[in-house]
């Protein structure tokens, strides 16, 4: 994989340090790119959660682009460490926290905050993407009324699932990454 970097926005050009080792995957530029293409002025004073944060490369993206908060969840120290550096290196840090913790557990949670963006793209071929989105509809007052799930994972990985609070409005495939958005259904009374 080429050198990570943002793409686009106030911090653009800017190089992100990768984690050491195989415990990330992080996303390609082309996947960025078009995931950005597709949220488009959308993005401009947003609220995001990170889910599995990474290098946090997509919530940086998300910054640099006029976002105007992210919260990543990151369990392990090391990519916890690299998204702190990475933050600082685009002078983000006031404009986000990492929290260390795991995924599953805080949005287990009852919170407060609304979000207008989930991304979740965590290890691959271990149905952690499955277990959070069904997490979340179970507690769905983590996503904004006008919100959307976006949810990264191989193609391999795609389990269809009917979900009580959540539908997908767009499917977009990259090679070997597949994006689903999710947005809440509107309930009727």
């Amino acid at each position: 994989m080429g050198t990570l970097r943002v793409i686009s926005g106030i911090a653009k050009g800017s190089r992100l340090k990768t984690v050491p080792g195989n415990s990330t995957r992080p996303i390609t530029d082309q996947v960025k790119e078009s995931l950005f293409n597709i949220l488009g002025t959308d993005v401009q004073e947003s609220i995001w959660l990170d889910l599995f944060g990474g290098t946090g490369a997509v919530g940086i993206e998300a910054l640099s682009r006029g976002a105007e908060f992210v919260t990543f969840i990151e369990v392990n120290h090391r990519a916890f460490a690299v998204i702190k550096e990475n933050l600082q290196t685009t002078h983000f840090e006031n404009s986000a926290e990492v929290i260390k913790r795991d995924a599953f557990d805080y949005i287990s949670d009852q919170i407060s905050t609304e979000f207008d963006y989930i991304y979740i793209a965590p290890p691959q071929y271990k149905e952690m993407w499955l277990r959070a989105v069904n997490l979340l509809d179970d507690n769905p007052s983590f996503l904004a009324e006008n919100g959307s799930i976006i949810v990264q994972i191989n193609p391999i990985e795609w389990q269809e699932q009917n979900y009580k609070n959540f539908q997908i409005v767009n499917q977009r495939r990259y090679g070997d990454t597949l994006l689903i958005f999710f947005e809440k259904i509107i309930q009727t009374e």
